[in-house]
């Protein structure tokens, strides 16, 4: 079974009801993936295809379900364990699940009532790390 990923999605843009507690709680779930966070000031977050900013009187905070990749089963308990740490709510505690062999995950409910998950697949090679994409002349 072959996963291809990078060609769907462009971004996801979140809107956070407090910016402050959301902010903390994505930075939590995403160190505790060893992702890096691209850029964060006091009102908005972005790193790699995620984008997330407060929501203002006119817009209401967004409710989506979103997967992060983890590397393990390892990293999805760690992530699990960041997540609740940082304000979020069970929804799903680390374990395999049903939809193919080896899918490994848990899922959270974050600040604004998103259904967030880290989902490992199993052992693995990827065709590449990364998509880079740089802008022609």
């Amino acid at each position: 079974m072959q996963f291809h990923t990078g060609r769907l999605i462009d971004h996801v843009h979140l809107r956070a009801r407090d910016f402050s507690v959301t902010s903390r709680f994505y930075q939590a779930i995403l160190a505790a993936l060893d992702i890096k966070v691209g850029a964060v000031n006091d009102t908005w977050l972005q790193v790699d295809e995620l984008f997330i900013d407060a929501a203002d009187a006119d817009t209401i905070p967004s409710h989506i379900h979103l997967a992060f990749q983890a590397k393990d089963e390892a990293m999805v308990h760690r992530f699990y364990e960041a997540a609740l740490a940082a304000g979020g709510k069970d929804n799903g505690a680390p374990g395999e699940r049903h939809y193919h062999p080896g899918y490994f995950a848990c899922f959270i409910i974050d600040p604004d009532g998103n259904n967030i998950e880290a989902v490992y697949h199993g052992p693995s090679t990827r065709s590449a790390a990364s998509v880079t994409i740089e802008p022609t002349a």
